[in-house]
């Protein structure tokens, strides 16, 4: 009786619309997905295409949002401390971790290995220069400052809502109350906050079905299991299972994560960049990476393809759609959770700390990833052990290149273990971060410091995991995944117009004593 009892009181806390229509969305598509793979793929594609021609909304967006953070963290704006603390409530180390870890970090990996191959053939590395130059560089530019940005800007934002103004509606639509007023409390701020948990969902999708197969088939790879559908099935609920276990342990699991996760990394990119006999030309292509990046962030920020020279397979699209709105609308469809854990997690720091550090913890541990991992892997290609670039242009899955390109290295099987418990271990708290802010979300109003209950922290877990199983049977995968996160996403670029607005509206306020 009293766990009934405990049911129905969670059962009145919750905003059970924003529970129950997320889930039977991602139902309905994952039963679409799984059925209809070849007819979901074609009318994802198509409403791909019909964004791509806004394709400057994202562009613009992004410079805008990029320009928004700099322009926050030197003005009196960043002065402005996240709570009443005399210091931070977690250590640099300890912050920088979380930071890295809750973002993508699974992804990160898997793109780090092969980005630079799905570039190598591309219209538009031929019209920069030479791939030796561009195809290295163009992954720093779609991981870099902008993409950053997204999370940086809606952290300070639901920062300064947290720990300032203290609201005990935690939820994303309460971001744009200082500008929509009580709307947000009707039928508006449930749109919002529905668009929000979709795009999260979508992302989360993207996200497990791009980075799972790689540990899928360093796994077969150890085990000599065959890689099928229902192999990575199992992974993923394997994985679940973990971020799990790891969300029911709170913030200390998360921590304990997030640290020995980053300290694999740390070991992985130090035997990369000094075992595998490629140090000089690694560091060499970083640094020349680097500086053509910085010569030319603007041209590649801003330059649209109107007449789509680039364009390789569709008449609409070249490198620009292709890509880097993707990559754009990728983060984008992120940002419903990450900033807001980031906020969560950045109580006591002034705001200017948050968008250095996010930046400076964010970018490090980035851009280190692709120069190591993906310049190994081309200085592979380059000697001709490895041909990622065939693999790629063939269609094949490129998480065979990324296995033999480990397999080139000395100490392979530990080093694929290393990899199969560091990337469990970003998905653990990538996903712990999203399943405590999707439960707070859940709430019709909660207390800062209050718990999310247990129940709802293994239900949202347990929807994660749904859509990823429909997207591993849909054909084109990987353009599949793309749309998914391009439309999700583009509904989201008009609410981070009105969360920055709101903030700069309420943070003026503070200001002035009101």
């Amino acid at each position: 009786m009293q766990g009934n009892e405990g049911i129905k009181s969670l059962l009145k806390k919750l905003d059970l619309s924003l529970v129950l229509l997320p889930l039977l969305v991602v139902t309905i598509l994952c039963i679409v997905f799984i059925l209809f793979p070849d007819r979901s793929t074609e009318v994802t594609d198509n409403i791909r295409a019909l964004i791509g021609n806004v394709g400057w909304f994202y562009i613009l967006l992004g410079l805008g949002v990029f320009a928004t953070t700099m322009y926050i963290a030197f003005s009196r704006y960043g002065q402005i401390r996240l709570g009443n603390l005399e210091k931070p409530e977690y250590s640099s180390y300890k912050w920088g971790t979380m930071v890295f870890t809750s973002v993508m970090a699974a992804d990160l990996i898997f793109f780090s290995f092969i980005e630079w191959a799905l570039y190598a053939d591309e219209i538009r590395i031929e019209q920069l220069g030479t791939v030796q130059d561009w195809a290295p560089t163009m992954p720093l530019f779609h991981w870099g400052p902008i993409p950053w940005s997204f999370y940086i800007v809606l952290a300070v934002a639901f920062g300064f809502m947290l720990h300032v103004r203290k609201t005990t509606k935690q939820k994303f639509s309460e971001a744009c109350r200082p500008l929509l007023g009580n709307r947000i409390d009707g039928f508006a701020g449930k749109v919002i906050d529905f668009i929000a948990i979709c795009a999260l969902l979508a992302g989360t999708a993207t996200t497990f079905s791009l980075a799972t197969p790689l540990v899928a088939a360093a796994l077969s790879q150890l085990t000599g299991l065959p890689l099928t559908a229902g192999f990575t099935i199992g992974l993923l609920i394997f994985i679940a299972l973990i971020y799990t276990i790891t969300v029911l342990c709170g913030m200390k699991g998360i921590i304990f994560a997030a640290t020995v996760s980053f300290s694999l990394l740390g070991f992985l990119l130090v035997t990369f960049l000094f075992a595998g006999g490629q140090t000089q030309y690694i560091i060499e292509t970083g640094i020349s990476s680097i500086g053509l990046l910085t010569q030319n962030f603007i041209v590649l920020a801003t330059w649209m393809d109107p007449l789509r020279t680039s364009a390789a397979a569709y008449p609409y699209s070249g490198f620009v759609q292709d890509w880097t709105i993707f990559f754009w609308a990728y983060w984008m469809a992120w940002c419903a959770a990450t900033p807001f854990f980031l906020a969560m997690i950045s109580r006591g720091r002034t705001i200017r700390n948050v968008i250095i550090g996010g930046y400076g913890y964010g970018l490090a541990g980035t851009f280190l990833s692709f120069i190591v991992f993906g310049n190994y892997g081309f200085s592979q290609q380059l000697a001709g052990t490895v041909d990622a670039i065939g693999t790629v242009s063939a269609g094949h899955d490129m998480s065979i290149a990324i296995i033999q390109i480990f397999e080139t290295m000395p100490f392979t099987e530990l080093l694929l273990v290393v990899l199969i418990v560091m990337m469990v271990l970003f998905y653990s708290t990538t996903f712990d971060s999203k399943t405590m802010v999707v439960a707070k979300y859940s709430y019709k109003s909660l207390e800062h410091s209050a718990e999310t209950s247990r129940p709802l922290k293994l239900f949202w877990a347990g929807v994660f995991i749904v859509f990823p199983i429909g997207l591993i049977f849909a054909e084109n995968a990987i353009d599949s995944l793309m749309s998914v996160a391009i439309i999700a996403a583009f509904p989201i670029g008009f609410i981070f117009i009105i969360i920055i607005l709101s903030f700069f509206k309420d943070a003026r306020l503070y200001l002035a004593g009101k």
